[in-house]
């Protein structure tokens, strides 16, 4: 697990190869249709016909899937050789499955080849299968397509399963026919996700990057907040904010955003172990950050039906804890290390910064506006693209020319091909449970295992969240324990989107905490710190993470969910939560100083009861904080 980890962790720039000559104007051409075709279908053109079932899905997966034979090698250490001739045999055998099905669309659906498939469609989708899961094996790790393999040929044995895994059976020519042809396969629910609402924020997000907007956040974080005491730190939390919820991955973010904060946080008399914690869990953080939360979110919003908008409103106040209890730690030990902040004459202006980047601005503000008030959930990151790049030609620094469109062009392509990888073969995960019959069992033989205890049921999702999340991508691990796991609690009388963000939560927790905590890994690595010291550190700046996700499940009015009394009421108590837990695990208070371990222990318990749902605890955990300040106070009035 370790070994596949460090291999993730590599910058984005070793992990293709640089295709020159036609190969390139190849995958830039087909990313160029793909973009049209994704356009074409969202917009509801119809000047050139109409796709009928899933032929925009089996369209999409011939024109990204075969690049990824063409960037990614059998073999990471073959990244700097010309593309193979076998990889050239891959890319064709996964453009022509899917073209031929594209061409079929409408037979599929009329004679029901998802059924019993014609010998020709039968191989044509056993190929696409074979190709789908090496295709996910170089983007996603063995680990990863060794679970997708499991999950694609369980039905062939689903029979023989003991316990809760037992399932219907079928044969080889019926699991081909329902992965490749049926609604819970390769075109299934991810894929859907793909096709409809990802591909419009992932142009986005490319365009952002392409145009300098990591830079601008970060020159806007520097001047906001540089000159403060632990400065970069500071700076480092607001510029991976943005930088994650933009980029949605972050390991990414560590690598992009670290490399310029991390060697300025030791510079200030940051630790190396801190400062590459403080990136990591900044980064972690910012993929939960609204409004691009990732690929989970939109893959969230088609599971529970509901708007993405939806997802985005009720991130916000646990996205805004988990930078806040970040803040805190970090500002508690500036205090205590007497740390400075960045000196004047090093600080970009503010005032110049925003003059120089305030279409970055306005893009964000109008996919915002299109999101939440017009509801342009599939068009609003086309058109704030559009705004983006339009804008940015009006200052020469930015000014696009040939060379930055066709990189940018190229950087899309990258970016889908990777997710129609991965997704295609997260449906796997979908298609076998439901295929077998699991899906609908597994949630009631969970409760009856859990004799009906909510507390037990919790725990249980939180660990194997968190081992999943260990193996498995955070798509695939929330796609499994959403079918399996989300029903059992959503059925113990839990609010569904409370559910499913608490799966998401800890399913991210892995990339912090030891043994995998791959993003700390990717910090420690820019920090040349100690891994795990590192992922330790990591785990006390993210413990918002192990926390909150408790807190929101058992009170939905934290996701502002219920009446204005107790969104309000829990909003005040669950602040005060991670006040009181952050200060006692940085172990210094203001006006206060260093505070002694028992009163530490107090704060932490304290703030743990403040942030549960119940008066009676939420009473116990003020007074047991207010007595702890109150003894402090007296202690220190009487030695001075």
């Amino acid at each position: 697990m370790t070994t596949s980890g460090k291999k993730q962790i590599k910058p984005a720039a070793g992990r293709y190869r640089t295709l020159t000559g036609p190969l390139r104007w190849i995958f830039i051409l087909f990313s160029l249709i793909g973009i049209f075709v994704a356009i074409y279908q969202l917009f509801h053109f119809s000047f050139l016909g109409v796709m009928v079932g899933d032929a925009y899905y089996y369209l999409l997966i011939a024109l990204f899937l075969p690049l990824l034979f063409l960037i990614s090698p059998i073999k990471k250490n073959l990244i700097h050789q010309k593309v193979p001739w076998y990889d050239l045999l891959f890319s064709l055998l996964s453009f022509i499955g899917p073209v031929y099905l594209f061409l079929n669309a409408y037979q599929i659906i009329q004679d029901g080849w998802e059924i019993v498939p014609p010998i020709q469609t039968y191989v044509m989708g056993l190929v696409l299968m074979i190709m789908v899961l090496e295709a996910a094996r170089r983007a996603g790790g063995l680990s990863f397509a060794l679970i997708c393999l499991f999950f694609t040929t369980y039905a062939l044995y689903a029979q023989h399963m003991p316990g809760l895994l037992e399932g219907y059976g079928c044969g080889m020519r019926r699991l081909v026919g329902f992965f490749t042809m049926g609604t819970e396969g390769v075109t299934g629910l991810p894929m859907k996700v793909v096709g409809n609402i990802l591909i419009g924020y992932m142009v986005f997000a490319v365009a952002l990057q392409a145009t300098g907007g990591g830079k601008f956040f970060l020159d806007l974080a520097t001047s906001l907040l540089g000159s403060l005491r632990g400065g970069p730190a500071k700076m480092s939390i607001v510029a991976s904010g943005f930088f994650g919820s933009i980029s949605g991955s972050s390991i990414s973010n560590v690598l992009t955003t670290g490399a310029l904060t991390i060697p300025t946080m030791k510079r200030t008399g940051y630790p190396p172990h801190y400062a590459g914690a403080i990136e990591a869990a900044a980064s972690t953080g910012g993929v939960l950050m609204p409004p691009i939360m990732g690929v989970t979110a939109f893959v969230m919003a088609e599971f529970l039906a509901v708007p993405y908008s939806t997802i985005c409103i009720a991130a916000i106040v646990p996205s805004l804890l988990y930078f806040g209890g970040l803040f805190l730690q970090i500002d508690a030990y500036a205090a205590k290390a007497d740390l400075k902040g960045l000196p004047k004459e090093e600080l970009p202006s503010f005032k110049t910064t925003i003059g120089a980047g305030w279409f970055y601005m306005a893009s964000l503000i109008f996919l915002i506006w299109a999101l939440l008030y017009l509801h342009w959930e599939t068009l609003a990151p086309f058109w704030a693209s559009l705004i983006l790049l339009i804008a940015c030609n009006l200052r020469k620094e930015t000014r696009l020319n040939w060379k930055k469109l066709v990189s940018f062009v190229e950087s899309v392509g990258k970016v889908l091909t990777e997710l129609v990888a991965l997704l295609c073969a997260i449906g796997s995960i979908i298609g076998a449970l439901s295929l077998t019959g699991v899906a609908h069992s597994f949630s009631s033989e969970i409760i009856a295992l859990a004799g009906g205890s909510i507390t037990l049921l919790l725990i249980l999702g939180a660990l194997t969240s968190f081992i999943l999340g260990m193996g498995m991508t955070i798509t695939a691990c929330y796609v499994f324990l959403a079918l399996i796991l989300a029903p059992a609690l959503v059925k113990s009388g839990l609010y569904p989107l409370s559910v499913h963000l608490f799966i998401m939560y800890w399913g991210m927790a892995s990339y912090i905490t030891p043994p995998v905590a791959l993003s700390a890994f990717a910090g420690a690595g820019l920090a040349g710190a100690n891994p795990m010291k590192t992922a330790f550190k990591s785990m006390q700046f993210g413990f918002v993470k192990y926390f909150i996700p408790f807190f929101f499940v058992l009170n939905p009015a934290i996701l502002l969910h219920g009446s204005a009394w107790s969104i309000l009421t829990s909003f005040v108590l669950v602040c005060c939560s991670v006040i009181s837990i952050s200060y006692s695990l940085e172990g210094y208070l203001p006006k206060f100083g260093m505070a002694p371990l028992w009163l530490r222990g107090t704060l932490f318990l304290g703030g743990i009861c403040l942030g549960l749902p119940w008066w009676g605890i939420r009473a116990v955990g003020g007074g047991l904080i207010l007595i702890g300040l109150m003894v402090v106070f007296i202690f220190q009035k009487r030695r001075r």
